[in-house]
């Protein structure tokens, strides 16, 4: 086999492969050479080459958050490094696993005026979990001993030398066994600096080092007896329990759970679409439920106790609500953090939540309540409301998420962009054999082409994207890629422009709002279909998007991308005019 011939990248390289991390993301460069000679030669790894390593870093994401296990990512030094941010930022708060393995010139050589240099060190501190700055060598040491009067023999200067290059490989092996170990614990980002001195591609055939692997020693916490007794009594003796559930995973919540809390009369369960829950007794679809209230209806539905887990909560509307009319307790369970989004957090059980429902729910009765019932009959009422107002309308971004979401392929992975399409899209019920995701830790609209992507490299069931324009625009590099399946399918909604700001408070319909907040333009998809190698098919109203849809996921040799143009002029309107429908 063949190995860089530099010892550093061979324990980075032999490190990574013991903790299992199989996927490698590379964006092509000289000062990361050695990593790339040791990943593409080993068959251990499976490598890819991205070029922008902005869309580098979120295909790494959507890799990991499928596999749930850590991606690298790998880079060459200056603003190479700076690039991966967005993603790195979207993994810290999305608790998904991602390496970032940055090359690096020798200190000496920052701060002289060297290309393509920059203070790499640290330089995520704020949104990483961890940052292992590495050593090259001795060498770095050479003031130690080289000025060190006392050294009066050659013999004397070869063995502090060898005790010092001893030292920089033990703590560079420490450093980086830490850093992979905490993205697997704590289920997050960190970040690995690595100075290469060149020559930068010679190689060997031989391994000279043999690095220590340090095994992770984090352990589950048990679940302390005390807490769950006192969690019980408070449960028990409440008739309104409010449950909700941000991001999740499909399935990663037991079955036998779900039923108990459905089924307990003062437990209402309400989900995001991001949840990836479904049952038949929960409240999905939150605004449409929640929208029309008014204060007595809110004072109705303030629960005692909020029970929350999962990530981050996409509704505007239920954040207002629960920060409005608190809950007298509201505890998260969550293995890592807890956020405190309703200014009432007064309870963090870290744990899962199957760890935490096993030993709690075993403790639980079912409460006499007209809680649930009042608001299923809600429930109804808003659906009834919805489908008439849904049936009425004209062809508009509300419109094509109707027909969109119920022609879903089955067994298929959903991948959502932000702003307005993962708001439209909380309106819907989505197929139980629809799996959700979207890039909710910083809602940002970039990157989210390159995880869908991602995504679909490593997830056999077909997946879907549904995108604004501007987020699809802003991240045309991801197509940049030549690892995307045939059965990969993207949905390009084009209202030109940022349609969502026409919906937020603010002066519409002037010079300065068109080219400042909504950005209106009137650029279309078809000639970067074309150059990407994608099939193209577009709709401009009910009819034929109903024809497109007829065949659009049929087995084809290339992915296809489907926009859809719809009147920006109407769509705010349609959506306000619908909420006011609900009442």
């Amino acid at each position: 086999m063949i190995y860089s011939a530099i010892p550093l990248a061979q324990t980075v390289i032999t490190l990574c492969k013991a903790k299992g991390i199989k996927h490698i993301v590379i964006s092509p460069g000289s000062r990361n050479a050695p990593l790339t000679i040791g990943f593409t030669h080993d068959p251990f790894f499976k490598c890819y080459s991205i070029v922008d390593e902005r869309c580098a870093a979120f295909f790494a994401l959507g890799i990991a958050q499928q596999l749930k296990e850590p991606v690298a990512v790998a880079c060459t030094s200056g603003s190479a490094l700076l690039n991966y941010y967005p993603a790195i930022s979207e993994a810290f708060y999305s608790n998904i696993p991602l390496i970032v393995l940055s090359a690096d010139r020798p200190k000496n050589r920052i701060g002289i005026g060297d290309g393509q240099t920059i203070n790499q060190p640290n330089v995520f501190k704020n949104h990483i979990l961890y940052s292992a700055n590495l050593n090259i060598d001795a060498k770095e040491h050479h003031d130690d001993f080289k000025e060190a009067s006392f050294l009066k023999s050659i013999e004397q200067k070869l063995e502090l030398f060898l005790a010092h290059q001893k030292g920089v490989q033990e703590t560079n092996e420490e450093e980086i066994n830490t850093a992979i170990n905490t993205a697997i614990e704590n289920h997050g980002p960190v970040h690995i600096n690595i100075p290469f001195e060149e020559p930068l591609y010679e190689t060997t055939e031989t391994l000279a080092v043999s690095p220590k692997i340090i095994a992770k020693e984090k352990e589950a916490t048990p679940l302390d007896f005390e807490t769950l007794e006192f969690c019980a009594d408070d449960w028990n003796a409440a008739e309104r329990k409010f449950v909700l559930v941000g991001v999740n995973g499909p399935n990663d919540i037991e079955q036998k759970y779900l039923d108990l809390l459905a089924n307990d009369d003062s437990v209402l369960v309400f989900t995001e679409t991001t949840s990836n829950l479904h049952h038949e007794g929960f409240f999905p679809s939150i605004d449409k439920i929640i929208a029309p209230l008014d204060d007595l209806d809110f004072e109705a539905l303030q629960p005692d106790i909020l029970l929350t887990f999962g990530g981050l909560i996409v509704s505007k509307k239920i954040k207002a609500f629960l920060r409005t009319y608190k809950p007298k307790q509201h505890w998260h369970i969550g293995e890592t953090k807890a956020n405190d989004t309703f200014f009432s957090l007064n309870k963090h059980i870290e744990t899962t939540p199957n760890q935490f429902f096993s030993q709690f729910l075993k403790r639980t009765v079912a409460v006499d309540s007209t809680y649930k019932s009042h608001w299923e009959a809600v429930k109804i009422l808003r659906a009834t409301k919805h489908d008439a107002y849904i049936n009425d309308i004209l062809f508009s971004d509300l419109k094509v998420f109707h027909i969109l979401l119920n022609t879903l392929p089955q067994a298929s992975v959903l991948q959502l962009g932000n702003s307005s399409t993962i708001r439209y899209t909380q309106l819907f019920n989505i197929p139980k054999d629809v799996e959700v995701f979207c890039n909710r830790g910083t809602s940002g609209i970039d990157g989210s082409t390159s995880t869908a992507i991602g995504c679909a490299v490593v997830n056999p069931k077909p997946t879907t994207l549904i995108s604004g324009d501007l987020s699809f625009f802003y991240d045309s590099n991801a197509l940049w890629n030549n690892y995307i399946p045939k059965n990969f399918r993207i949905i390009v909604i084009n209202n030109e422009g940022g349609g969502i700001f026409r919906i937020l408070p603010g002066h519409k319909n002037t010079v300065n709002f068109d080219y400042f907040f909504e950005t209106k333009h009137h650029l279309t998809c078809k000639q970067l279909a074309e150059m990407y190698n994608f099939a193209y098919h577009s709709a401009t109203n009910e009819d034929e998007l109903k024809l497109e849809l007829a065949s659009f996921y049929n087995e084809t040799n290339t992915p296809k991308i489907l926009e859809i143009f719809t009147p920006s002029t109407i769509n705010d309107t349609i959506l306000l005019d619908y909420f006011k429908a609900l009442k």
